[in-house]
C-alpha cells in the first residue's frame, strides 16, 4: 500500500486490502498519519515534517464580457454617474434609480414608466418592460 504526503512517499507492509488508514489533522507544517492493521497488533505511526504547506493563491482574473468595464454615451452617464461601467452594474444602477423615483406602474410592477432620463435610454419609449431593459440599453455602450 502507498500512501502519499505531498513530498514524502512511504511503502507499508500489510495486505492492501485489510489496511485500514485513519487521518488526524494538526496544525500545519506536521502531518500525522496513522495506520492500523485489521488485527490491531500492527499500528504504524508515520509523521511527515519536512512537507511544506503550500497556500494556494487565486489568481485575480482580468473582467471579462459583460463584467468588463465599458464607455457608455452621455444620455447612460446622466443616470449611472460614470463615464465607464460594467453592463452588470449599469442594471443594477438603472434599477436603483427606478426604484429611488417610483417609476414602476402601481398595477404591474413589470412594466416601468419613464421620465426624462429614462426616456433618453430607451429610444423614446414612454413605458418598457422590464425583460426590455438589457436589449434597450445595448447601444448605450460604446
Amino acid at each position: 500500500m502507498s500512501i502519499s504526503l505531498g513530498l514524502f512517499t512511504t511503502l507499508l507492509a500489510g495486505p492492501p486490502p485489510a489496511t485500514t488508514v485513519k487521518s488526524c489533522y494538526f496544525p500545519a507544517p506536521k502531518k500525522t498519519i496513522f495506520v492500523i492493521h485489521p488485527s490491531g497488533a500492527n499500528v504504524r505511526r508515520l509523521t511527515c515534517a519536512a512537507a511544506k504547506v503550500v497556500k494556494e493563491t487565486k489568481k485575480i482574473r482580468e473582467p471579462r464580457g459583460i463584467t468588463k468595464p465599458r464607455p457608455v454615451t452621455p444620455e447612460m452617464q446622466d443616470i449611472v454617474g460614470v463615464p465607464e461601467i460594467p453592463r452588470t452594474q449599469a442594471l443594477k444602477v438603472i434599477w436603483a434609480y427606478i426604484k429611488q423615483h417610483n417609476l414602476q406602474d402601481p398595477e404591474n410592477k413589470k412594466i416601468i414608466i419613464c421620465d426624462e432620463k429614462l426616456k433618453k435610454i430607451f429610444k423614446g419609449n414612454d413605458r418598457v418592460g422590464f425583460l426590455e431593459i438589457a436589449g434597450l440599453i445595448s447601444p448605450h455602450f460604446l
